[in-house]
């Protein structure tokens, strides 16, 4: 959510019988907060203007006009962005995939040009999205996709990973590929409980 409407989301949660975890949304009140439905065994993680986890994917400025979800480019940047998948992240991956094409637009389509110029702008990103994309296109066989859908799969992972690699990349990404994996190139998410 934006942070013009953190305040509505708050209320929203509240009176849907959440309660924010007070201590972890006091220190990270400007990019993400806490909620948890302990009558449900329920929590909500919500984040404001970016989805910062191992790396960060700015929001603000791409849910204008999404009402009810975040662009699927971004959504698909919050699986890929894990440094240490898991089953579910490549299964949701490749389901993403399978259900939408990749397009340089937002309407029912995973927007390759956003998540190719998010890459070539932070080699970081970069280095865990195309070793993530290549993880997951090694499981698409794993899932029970007759052969044209298996085939459509893979050559959407192909395209995403040729978009990225064809995307001009900034003097920032080539001094930082300098330096490669021999520094650490991600975060690692706090892990919170109530």
């Amino acid at each position: 959510m934006t942070k013009k409407g953190a305040g509505d989301g708050d209320k929203l949660l509240r009176d849907a019988g959440y309660e924010p975890h007070i201590t972890f949304n006091a220190m990270h009140a400007r990019e993400r907060a806490l909620f948890f439905d302990d009558h449900h065994g329920r929590q909500v993680d919500v984040f404001i203007d970016s989805f910062r986890m191992c790396h960060q994917i700015p929001l603000a400025d791409r849910l204008k006009g999404h009402d009810q979800t975040v662009p699927l480019a971004e959504l698909l940047l919050t699986k890929l962005q894990i440094i240490e998948l898991n089953e579910k992240d490549v299964r949701d991956t490749v389901l993403l995939l399978h259900g939408h094409p990749i397009d340089d637009h937002d309407d029912d389509a995973v927007n390759g040009a956003q998540i190719a110029q998010l890459c070539a702008n932070d080699w970081g990103l970069w280095r865990t999205i195309t070793a993530n994309l290549e993880r997951c296109r090694s499981h698409v066989s794993d899932y029970a996709l007759d052969q044209s859908a298996h085939d459509r799969v893979h050559t959407r992972f192909d395209e995403l990973l040729g978009r990225i690699e064809e995307e001009p990349k900034t003097r920032g990404w080539k001094l930082r590929a300098k330096v490669g994996e021999r520094k650490r190139w991600y975060e690692l998410p706090e892990e919170v409980s109530q």
